[in-house]
């Protein structure tokens, strides 16, 4: 962990070296100080988008390289949901990199995370919040809500997943929603357009995978991924719906599916990406009480 993850960290911080998206976070909290809104109206430069939602420009505000705040969330959330991961989660190159180079996938992660352990403890309103917050950071998050609302329904019943739903939609909503109004322009311009590759500047998330390879080589490419990838977040909330999740172990393995289909067919990816679906595998096995593990077909509740 140290060697692989924290010595790169300060080495690179302290040289003032990091990939793009450092300085999109520390840009975008300064446009946040100081006109009130993360975003550019009009973006005319790769280096004027910002295709985050507004939450993540709180990291920019805060003193110091954004690095350290967004390194620490992810190890905190990453910490309350498995403690015992966290260690071997920092070694892994995957991980290591981003950790190191300054990446916000990482938070998003740990919170989503965080967000499906409270779901399965009986938690509904801890995990809306968290899984709203979030929700608030950037969009790969949205899809963590219905799964773990799915997750709440089929093992509390109605009530709580309402619940659940409630406080995560209602986070999101107040984070975003103000920013969304105030100018709706450079909202739309930089978290929908860019990130989808519809904006006039290419985006630099240019991975080789399918999205990407049917957008540059393909006529039409780029609207046969789009449709692509509706129909698997289609084909996905249908699953939900017909056979819920009973287990954090389930809902884990649903969401990873869902979000490495999505790396795979969005025509503006990155390798990167993968990360989600890796840190969601941590929650594959679920904790054991008293000499007891709990697996897919077991949703006996577990004590307190």
């Amino acid at each position: 962990m140290a060697g692989a993850a924290v010595l790169p960290l300060v080495g690179l911080v302290l040289a003032g070296a990091g990939q793009s998206e450092v300085a999109v976070v520390e840009r975008s909290g300064h446009l946040l100080a100081v006109t009130g809104s993360p975003y550019v109206t009009a973006p005319a430069t790769v280096a004027d988008f910002n295709p985050y939602l507004p939450g993540t420009a709180v990291f920019g505000v805060l003193p110091g390289d954004p690095r350290w705040w967004l390194g620490g969330a992810f190890v905190a959330a990453l910490a309350v949901a498995r403690p015992r991961r966290v260690a071997p989660l920092l070694a892994c190159p995957l991980v290591a990199l981003p950790f190191a180079v300054g990446g916000v996938d990482l938070p998003v992660a740990g919170l989503m995370c965080l967000g499906l352990a409270l779901a399965g403890r009986g938690r509904p309103g801890a995990a809306g919040l968290v899984l709203g917050a979030a929700a608030a950071l950037k969009w790969t998050a949205w899809p963590a809500l219905p799964v773990a609302l799915a997750l709440v329904a089929a093992r509390q019943g109605g009530r709580p997943a309402l619940r659940c739903a409630g406080v995560g939609l209602g986070t999101a909503t107040a984070a975003v929603l103000p920013f969304a109004l105030a100018d709706p322009t450079g909202f739309l311009r930089n978290v929908v357009a860019f990130p989808l590759g519809l904006a006039a500047t290419a985006s630099p998330a240019g991975s080789p995978l399918p999205g990407h390879l049917l957008a540059a080589h393909v006529p039409g490419g780029r609207v046969i991924a789009l449709a692509l990838l509706t129909a698997g977040a289609l084909l996905i909330g249908a699953s939900l719906a017909v056979r819920p999740p009973q287990t954090v172990r389930a809902a884990a393995r649903r969401l990873a599916f869902g979000l490495g289909l999505a790396t795979s067919l969005m025509p503006a990816t990155r390798f990167g990406y993968l990360v989600y679906p890796l840190l969601l595998a941590a929650l594959v096995h679920e904790p054991t009480h008293r000499g007891h593990q709990v697996t897919d077909r077991s949703v006996e509740r577990i004590p307190a």
